[in-house]
C-alpha cells in the first residue's frame, strides 16, 4: 500500500506544480488582455478628445453634454457612446493601476477583484506554456507544497478511520522477587 500512495503523493504535487507554474502566466496573459483593451479605449477617446478641443469649452464632459441636449437626433444618440468611452477608458485604466506591484499583489486582485468579462475571455484564449521565472518556480513549490500536505493530512485521517485498534492484555505484570543479602557486618 507504501508503493501505491507513493506513487500518488508524486503524481498530486506534480500535477500541483505544473498547475501552480501556470498562474504566473495566466496572470501576464490577463493583465496584456486589459493593456489591450485600454489601448483601444484610449484611441477612441483621444479621438473624442480632439473634437472636444475644438468646441468652446473644450473638455469631453462638455461635449457629452452637447450632444446630450442636441435637438438632431442622431447627435443626441451618440451621447451613449461616447458616455460609454469614456466610462471603458476610465475603467480599464483603474484596472491597470490596481495590477500595478508584484506578481502576488497581481495575482490577489484577479482572484478577488477581475473583470468578469475578461477572465473570462483570458479563460477561454489561455494557452499554457513553462515560464521559466522565479515567480512561476516559487507559485509552482508552493501549490506542489499545499497540495502534498493536504494529500497527506487527508491519507493520515483515512487511514485513521480504518485503522483497527489494538487489544490490550489483561496479563497481569510479572514481579520479580529479590531477596535481600544481610549487610555483611564485620566485628
Amino acid at each position: 500500500m507504501s508503493k501505491i500512495h507513493h506513487y500518488i503523493s508524486m503524481f498530486i504535487f506534480t500535477a500541483a506544480l505544473m498547475l501552480g507554474v501556470q498562474l504566473p502566466n495566466f496572470v501576464d496573459q490577463y493583465v496584456k488582455r486589459i493593456e489591450a483593451h485600454l489601448k483601444e479605449a484610449q484611441i477612441q477617446y483621444d479621438e473624442y478628445l480632439k473634437i472636444a478641443q475644438h468646441s468652446p469649452a473644450g473638455t469631453i464632459e462638455a461635449l457629452i453634454d452637447k450632444h446630450e441636449r442636441s435637438q438632431d437626433p442622431t447627435f443626441r444618440a451618440e451621447a451613449e457612446p461616447l458616455k460609454k468611452t469614456v466610462q471603458r477608458k476610465n475603467f480599464y485604466s483603474s484596472e491597470i493601476n490596481a495590477l500595478q506591484g508584484s506578481f502576488w499583489s497581481q495575482a490577489w486582485h484577479i482572484l478577488s477583484a477581475p473583470d468578469k468579462n475578461i477572465i473570462k475571455d483570458t479563460y477561454h484564449s489561455y494557452t499554457a506554456n513553462l515560464p521559466l521565472n522565479a515567480d512561476a518556480a516559487i507559485c509552482g513549490l508552493t501549490f506542489g507544497l499545499i497540495a502534498s500536505v493536504a494529500l497527506e493530512f487527508l491519507w493520515s485521517l483515512f487511514m485513521g478511520l480504518f485503522r483497527r485498534p489494538q487489544k490490550r492484555s489483561k496479563a497481569k505484570p510479572t514481579t520479580i522477587e529479590v531477596k535481600r543479602a544481610e549487610p555483611y557486618i564485620k566485628n
